[in-house]
């Protein structure tokens, strides 16, 4: 999620190639459920494009651009030109038409009961440069989900977290607003690496699927303590999809996939191991209890920051060319 004049966020960037289920002949893995269409992730991506669209023909740089902060970016494009690269250096609108356009603000959402904010901002982005990474992305981890396990398991990860990286966006940034899609990216990357986990027999190159999570997951950490970026929505989003990949993600063990096989009568074995049980239980008593719990606290108008002091280092870490206190 991003965060435009510190309201601006990147794109979660997926993991490369990671979901290689290569197995040898006598441990064929999960035919059953084999490849879907994917389509809602192009969908997906066609919405966001329409919005940043449609975003940029409401900003209409020229007639509303004051001069303060420089001259308008690209002003061949017309009324489609963007902010001057001082106040979003993302080349996009400026904050006050993402405001307009449903971007996350606390004192909106809290004090003036307009929570569908919480929905609304992941459908927006800063700037070209954050659509474009962000939706290269979604495509990259997006199509190949979808094609694994289906519209619905996946749709539903990526806009549950969504909303559960505003809802931690939302509890620590009151004075910015927050956009983009990256808390639910990150809930996409969260799910690759707990679907690993829960399925960790079927995976005939454990380490590398390993390795390439963490790198994505370092190297988009990185990014969010530059300014313009809400490591918050990342965070938040990462850990919602981290649970609800246990909860949707789980796969068959090879041994129920074959009892189809076997003569009638013959004792059927269980189609998840017990590991599998124990954490969809604890994932979902921990996803109920945590999103509650923050919202909760959001709508009584806690402020994160109180139970966490240094927490904002993870958002923004300022230096002598820019800051991390400005509304702009």
């Amino acid at each position: 999620m991003s965060r435009t004049g510190r309201d601006l966020e990147s794109g979660a960037k997926n993991r490369a190639e990671d979901n290689n289920y290569s197995a040898p002949p006598s441990s064929y893995v999960y035919e059953p459920e084999t490849h879907w269409t994917s389509w809602l992730v192009p969908v997906f991506v066609v919405a966001n494009i329409a919005v940043f669209v449609v975003a940029m023909y409401i900003n209409n740089c020229p007639k509303h651009n004051i001069g303060f902060q420089g001259n308008c970016v690209a002003k061949f494009l017309g009324r489609f030109s963007f902010q001057p690269l001082q106040e979003n250096p993302l080349l996009g609108p400026s904050s006050s038409t993402l405001t307009k356009m449903g971007a996350l603000r606390w004192d909106n959402v809290v004090n003036r009961h307009q929570g569908w904010r919480l929905v609304t901002c992941i459908w927006l982005h800063a700037g070209i440069i954050h659509l474009l990474a962000n939706m290269l992305s979604l495509v990259f981890i997006g199509i190949r989900l979808e094609q694994q396990f289906g519209f619905l398991r996946i749709g539903i990860i990526y806009l549950v977290s969504g909303f559960g990286g505003s809802v931690l966006s939302s509890l620590f940034i009151r004075n910015h607003i927050s956009v983009g899609a990256s808390g639910a990216l990150f809930g996409l990357l969260g799910a690759m690496l707990s679907e690993l986990i829960t399925n960790w027999t079927i995976y005939s190159n454990k380490a590398m699927a390993l390795l390439t999570l963490l790198f994505i997951i370092v190297i988009n950490l990185a990014i969010g303590i530059l300014p313009h970026v809400d490591n918050f929505a990342h965070i938040g989003g990462f850990l919602v999809g981290f649970l609800l990949g246990f909860i949707l993600l789980p796969r068959p063990q090879f041994g129920w996939l074959e009892q189809r096989h076997l003569p009638a009568g013959v004792h059927l074995k269980s189609k998840y191991k017990p590991y599998q049980y124990v954490l969809w239980i604890v994932s979902l008593v921990l996803l109920i209890a945590g999103l509650s719990t923050a919202l909760v606290m959001l709508f009584r108008g806690e402020n994160g920051y109180d139970h966490c002091h240094w927490c904002h280092y993870l958002t923004c870490v300022p230096t002598s060319k820019w800051e991390c206190n400005s509304d702009s």
